[in-house]
């Protein structure tokens, strides 16, 4: 029963930022008509903008252990697909505000002249599981966390493949898309920080 009601939800929240979104983007392009400035660039950049105002301007009310409540209802490694997106043109996908704020930095970084790779990102928790068995514990010396228990496992953290100037450029900017360096040993780790 509490899984059909979070299912709901996080349908609810979908359609919600769905609605926003399509809103702002009317209005940025209406105002552009009026103004007799269209191009391509300006139509661009309002649609851009839309599609990250939502995101941007939205709080969560986090739990205890900092996972919004909407997470929180599902579980670590049970996130439904509903709940997921892509992250830009990968095959990586994370809680949605996370990956339209690792989407955006990504491409942020590009036009600095930075490559940014993505090598993991949620993590269900069978492969929790086999993760464990492959690499070990963390808390063992090995790179896994218990399963149940990983960033990963709510769609809010990323491993990302970083050359040294990549690295520092994250190092610099992360922060403004809500992204932390978090695990000692894990410089390609990276978690997502939501609004409060």
């Amino acid at each position: 029963m509490n899984a059909r009601i979070a299912d709901i939800q996080s349908r609810i929240l979908a359609l919600q930022t769905q609605q926003a979104t399509t809103t702002t983007a009317t209005t940025a392009s209406r105002t552009s008509r009026v103004s007799g400035t269209t191009s391509f660039a300006s139509e661009l950049q309002g649609a851009i903008a839309a599609q990250n105002a939502p995101a941007a301007n939205k709080t969560y009310k986090l739990n205890g252990k900092g996972i919004p409540q909407d997470l929180a209802a599902y579980g670590n490694g049970k996130i439904p697909a509903s709940a997921l997106e892509q992250v830009g043109g990968t095959r990586h996908k994370l809680w949605a505000p996370a990956a339209q704020k690792l989407t955006r930095l990504i491409a942020d970084a590009k036009r600095d002249g930075v490559t940014i790779g993505i090598t993991d990102s949620y993590r269900p928790y069978a492969e929790q599981v086999d993760l464990v068995r492959r690499k070990g514990l963390y808390s063992q010396g090995g790179l896994a966390a218990r399963p149940g228990t990983s960033e990963h496992g709510w769609g809010m953290a990323t491993d990302l493949d970083l050359n040294s100037e990549a690295l520092s450029w994250m190092r610099k900017n992360a922060g403004r898309y809500g992204f932390v360096e978090n695990v000692k040993r894990e410089s390609w780790h990276w978690a997502f920080r939501p609004n409060t």
